[in-house]
């Protein structure tokens, strides 16, 4: 298995199991955890793959993936309720997904050979698309929309660490850890200190 396999793996089971959970907050039924799941669990990955046009999208070309989110939302099924606080969790396991997400998305992109600024770009969005697409298929107010919240910056700031490592001649591997390092480091300080950007404010014009 290639490190990008486990990447996407984990990804996958991780952003499933977000995805569950807020189909649990949303009251669904067995048949709504599995879409939803599916759909955070491979939404990021298939936009991924149709932009930059790989011979086939990933989950197509290995279902295995759909039977891991349909996995780990039958699980969430039955389990959901003994958590004290879902959407903690939710928060938690999202920067973690978020954290794997971005440098599988980088990943795909240089090994494509594609210049840096589209490689940055399927890390962001192979990170945040299907947590986006989760939040308002269940009617929720999409994280990566939150006033101020760090979320794209935090994907953007790991596919830019990548491609400094690369510059200093890390091997990949290496520099993934680093892209997945510095993503998880600041959603996990966002969720921890606060911290957020500044946010467009009107002002009345002056007289």
């Amino acid at each position: 298995m290639t490190l990008l396999m486990v990447l996407d793996y984990a990804a996958v089971f991780v952003f499933a199991l977000t995805g569950a959970l807020v189909a649990s907050r949303a009251q669904l039924d067995i048949v709504g955890f599995v879409f939803v799941a599916s759909l955070t669990a491979v939404g990021g990955g298939t936009i991924r793959d149709v932009i930059l046009n790989r011979d086939t999208v990933f989950w197509v070309a290995d279902p295995t993936y759909i039977l891991v989110a349909a996995s780990a939302a039958v699980a969430v099924f039955w389990t959901a309720h003994l958590l004290e606080s879902r959407y903690r969790t939710i928060l938690w396991l999202d920067a973690c997904a978020l954290a794997i997400a971005v440098p599988a998305g980088v990943a795909v992109a240089l090994a494509l050979g594609q210049p840096w600024a589209i490689v940055v770009m399927m890390g962001i969005i192979t990170g945040c698309m299907g947590g986006l697409m989760r939040d308002v298929v269940c009617n929720e107010v999409p994280l990566v929309l939150k006033q101020g919240e760090l979320y794209v910056t935090c994907a953007l700031a790991g596919g830019l660490s990548a491609l400094l490592a690369l510059a200093f001649a890390l091997p990949t591997p290496l520099a993934l850890l680093v892209c997945a390092g510095v993503t998880f480091a600041l959603r996990a300080g966002s969720l921890l200190f606060g911290w957020k950007l500044s946010v467009y404010k009107a002002y009345p014009p002056r007289q």
